[in-house]
């Protein structure tokens, strides 16, 4: 793969300091054959770039270390393995990721269920331990702190010891009859089923200090391992009965939890998120944010799925949390053209809505992606089990289009168009440089004029393509 330094001056003769690339169904990272052009601003663009008006700031792009994502890497030489781990983490190499979300024992991409404690009663938790994790996880994330020293962890379980439960199993659903899924049963009986709105976890006062203490352990446990984790949520899809490991809680449940969790986070200097939200109902962020033992010791909240739907309202509520996008929606395991398309919109929805942090979700699985429950998802990375061969998908290079060239600390910029053009995603890093994603989704080319300040980026955008431009400060300082 062509990095943007090894781009010839052929390539960039035509804009010297103005970088574009563009990513198409038939090719991507490339540079376009026609030019870009910045210049001071005389006519009407097509839109503005609100240089003026800067929003929230980004923290970084990340996705999720998963079990089965290691499984599919393991397949791969190592110095197959270090080339795509190089790519995805190192940084001005590739995709930059350096803010990623990891679970708290078992995850819907896991081999099997597990917890870190499935001695019923161990209250003391004398038999905690993350050994499983040793030949999986562990490795995974030390792959990917060896090219990113600077990597940032967040955690969530999908469920807790299934003694903690209340139905004392790790699933809260069945799965359909006549689904795929049904031909990967979890073992779950009709009177286990947890119901959505209702609290699956056992609410007595010694199971919540118990639990708070293992999320404790686990931050220990980790940091043992030299692995730093810097905030937790304390349920993945709090809302949701799902037939892998999963866990409902109301939002008076998760007040309770989270009062007790506090605490032992706070000896540890670890914050505590909301989430993750997979409902557009906002009133359950309220209400634990009106919670006067829980509400305080919330940080931020984290946004999936249906999630997306509360965030506008939440953010605008709520601008002192910091606002996650934990989880972008995973596809059908196809990897197509199509699902990139629809994966700009939520881009676009989220940035726009006040998300100050984006992650993907799985960075690698077996071609056709099923996971241990029968479904199947989409991944930056497929590995074909047939020859043990590997290929970067489409909405890896879209995510790129954006990781590799917003810098942390970045100010996500509002943009506005009279001619009917807002397909477009801009941020201002700390360098003073200006990012553009502009999606073209006609079938033709499309000539486009984006006023940046006082100057005006001119390119023509292939047909059905995602085009970044990077102009640099001096750029449009040279361009006066």
């Amino acid at each position: 793969m062509e990095s943007l330094m090894e781009m010839t001056d052929e390539n960039t003769a035509a804009t010297p300091t103005l970088t574009w690339v563009v990513t198409g169904e038939d090719s991507q990272w490339t540079t376009p054959e026609g030019s870009a052009s910045i210049a001071p601003m005389e006519t009407m663009p097509d839109a503005f770039i609100q240089v003026d008006q800067p929003a929230q700031e980004i923290e970084g792009f990340g996705a999720c270390f998963s079990e089965l994502g290691w499984a599919a890497l393991s397949r791969l030489t190592q110095s197959e393995r270090d080339s795509i781990m190089e790519e995805l983490f190192t940084p001005g190499v590739g995709a930059n990721l350096s803010l990623c979300r990891m679970p708290i024992g078992a995850n819907d991409f896991a081999s099997d269920w597990y917890s870190y404690d499935e001695t019923p009663g161990d209250h003391a938790l004398e038999h905690f331990s993350i050994e499983h994790d040793l030949a999986t996880q562990v490795p995974f994330i030390h792959s990917a702190q060896e090219r990113q020293p600077n990597l940032k962890l967040w955690a969530s379980p999908w469920s807790p010891p299934t003694w903690l439960k209340t139905n004392g199993h790790y699933a809260c659903a069945l799965p359909v009859a006549g689904s795929p899924q049904a031909e990967h049963p979890n073992g779950l009986r009709p009177d286990q089923v947890i119901e959505e709105g209702t609290d699956g976890f056992v609410l007595t006062e010694e199971n919540l200090i118990t639990y708070a203490a293992y999320f404790g352990r686990f931050i220990d446990a980790y940091r043992e391992q030299g692995i730093d984790i810097s905030m937790v949520m304390p349920q993945n899809e709090f809302n949701s009965s799902q037939i892998f490991p999963s866990c409902t809680w109301t939002p008076s449940g998760l007040s309770s939890f989270i009062a007790h969790l506090a605490p032992e986070m706070d000896k540890r200097g670890i914050d505590i998120f909301l989430g993750t939200m997979e409902r557009p109902d906002d009133s359950q962020v309220e209400q634990v944010l009106a919670d006067p033992d829980a509400g305080p010791n919330i940080k931020g909240v984290g946004f999936q799925w249906a999630g997306k739907g509360a965030l506008p309202f939440v953010n605008h509520a709520h601008p002192e949390l910091r606002m996650y996008m934990t989880e972008q929606e995973c596809g059908d395991g196809k990897n197509d053209w199509r699902y990139a398309r629809y994966a700009w919109t939520m881009l676009q929805h989220y940035f726009a809505n006040g998300a100050t942090a984006y992650d993907y979700w799985n960075i690698a699985l077996d071609k056709g992606g099923v996971s241990r429950w029968g479904w199947s998802q989409n991944s930056f990375v497929t590995v074909d089990p047939e020859d043990n061969t590997y290929s970067f998908n489409y909405e890896y290079y879209l995510f790129k289009h954006l990781s590799h060239f917003v810098q942390a600390g970045a100010h996500y910029l509002p943009t506005l168009s009279y001619t009917g053009y807002e397909k477009l995603i801009s941020f201002a890093n700390p360098d003073g440089s200006i990012v553009i994603l502009a999606f073209n989704d006609m079938s033709v080319e499309m000539p486009v004029r984006l006023g940046v300040g006082s100057h005006v980026v001119s390119a023509t955008l292939p047909a059905d393509s995602f085009s970044t431009f990077v102009v640099p400060a001096e750029a449009l300082a040279e361009a006066k």
